[in-house]
């Protein structure tokens, strides 16, 4: 019996060549495009399925915030969590120019530099967490503590 190929992302070979630990969902069929829809076509608890945010800062900077789907990101807590005066989303038109991805594929794992991210604390409590696979249909399921090992990032308290 011939295994089925799962087509594999850029995100899915820099966890492969980091040796770390994986699931590759694909979610394609479903048509799911928003966070929500996402985490029902998974069959999943949303507090388990995590988007990426990309913001600027007053200073210039650019940060990415990696918070549940259900959730949305606090511009004054996020903020102070990165040392900035005040941050904003980053325009969509940006997306792809800075990170490598686009909107609804946008994942914090292989952008085009790193960038200071902070991972919502909620994510310290689950055994594993769904991010974007760097794709629109594929998501990564990882432990949170295998994602600190791929970037730096923190934890912190950045949603409403």
């Amino acid at each position: 019996m011939a295994k089925e190929k799962t087509e594999k992302t850029n995100v899915m070979r820099l966890l492969e060549q980091k040796g770390i630990p994986y699931t590759p969902h694909d979610y394609r069929a479903s048509g799911a495009v928003g966070g929500t829809e996402v985490a029902a076509a998974l069959g999943e608890d949303p507090a388990r399925v995590f988007k990426t945010l990309v913001t600027v800062g007053a200073s210039g900077g650019h940060y990415v915030f990696v918070i549940p789907v259900a959730e949305e990101l606090d511009l004054k807590k996020a903020a102070k969590a990165v040392g900035e005066k005040s941050i904003a989303m980053l325009p969509q038109k940006e997306l792809l120019p800075l990170t490598g991805y686009i909107h609804g594929g946008c994942s914090p794992i292989g952008m085009k530099k790193p960038f200071p991210t902070v991972l919502h604390q909620s994510a310290a409590e689950r055994e594993s967490i769904y991010v974007s696979a760097g794709k629109v249909g594929f998501q990564a399921e990882l432990a949170p503590a295998d994602l600190q090992k791929m970037l730096p990032m923190k934890l912190g308290d950045v949603i409403k």
